[in-house]
């Protein structure tokens, strides 16, 4: 599934919903638009919730959380993110025009609430110098099994370079993914390719990957492309940096390494 939403008039983007569209992506995923002084809230019962600072200036509060972020750009700054277990009220106030993406799902454990500053983001940088550097891009990962095992979901980002291939090696897994994509520019371009079927990536666009389908990105050049990518682990099979390559390209993967990045 691959689509283009717009933002309706309450400045809400809809992904995913567990009981709506996509569901087979057994998250909810929206995109929130917030005008400056601007305040919204969120609350699950039964849903661990994570909130992510995509641009803008806004203050998170969630039980012991009050604390403000600010990001002026996709690329040079890195992301701020908020997660909180099931019954747990959370509220934004937008310093700043802004925008920030909702990811939730169902989870029956108790965790502390925990907010990714910059400086606790993991950064890698994958495929350099491979292939005349035609698939390198750098990684923002936030959370994951490693450093969130009591969580049902993974968040993190791609910074793909202008003219490169990412998401590379065409690879699947059992476990669905989302995608979000932006661009700097409104007239930024690239192209999705989800088994053998392939789509016009557009700035606001995404793309639901369910498990075993293979994806892979490719951004134009002059456009470098940031994307978001959250994935539902599955009971009693998570997510743990799985990748099953299609055979054809089997060659291939041992040849593309994910290594920390220098600050």
């Amino acid at each position: 599934m691959f689509g283009y939403p717009e933002f309706d008039k309450n400045g809400e983007k809809i992904l995913s919903k567990i009981d709506g569209i996509n569901k087979n992506m057994l998250m909810d995923i929206s995109v929130y638009k917030l005008k400056k002084g601007q305040s919204k809230t969120f609350y699950q019962a039964h849903k661990e919730i994570a909130i992510l600072l995509v641009l803008g200036d806004i203050k998170f509060c969630a039980k012991s959380i009050c604390e403000k972020a600010k990001r002026d750009s996709l690329f040079d700054d890195l992301p701020t993110c908020l997660h909180v277990c099931k019954d747990t009220l959370i509220t934004i106030e937008a310093n700043l025009d802004s925008e920030i993406i909702y990811q939730a799902t169902d989870n029956d454990a108790n965790f502390d609430e925990k907010l990714y500053r910059k400086e606790d983001i993991i950064r890698t940088v994958a495929c350099e110098g491979m292939w005349e550097n035609t698939a390198v891009r750098d990684v923002n990962t936030i959370f994951d099994k490693d450093n969130a095992p009591y969580s049902n979901m993974v968040i993190g980002e791609v910074l793909a370079r202008q003219g490169r291939w990412w998401s590379y090696v065409p690879h699947s897994h059992p476990q669905p993914e989302v995608y979000y994509y932006k661009f700097e520019r409104p007239e930024g371009f690239g192209a999705c390719f989800i088994g053998d079927k392939a789509y016009t990536i557009k700035d606001g666009s995404y793309g639901c990957f369910e498990g075993g389908k293979t994806h892979a990105q490719v951004t134009a050049p002059g456009y470098p492309m940031y994307n978001v990518w959250m994935i539902r682990h599955l009971d009693g099979n998570p997510w743990l940096k799985t990748r099953n390559v299609d055979t054809r390209y089997a060659h291939l993967e041992s040849e593309c390494k994910f290594v920390p990045k220098e600050s």
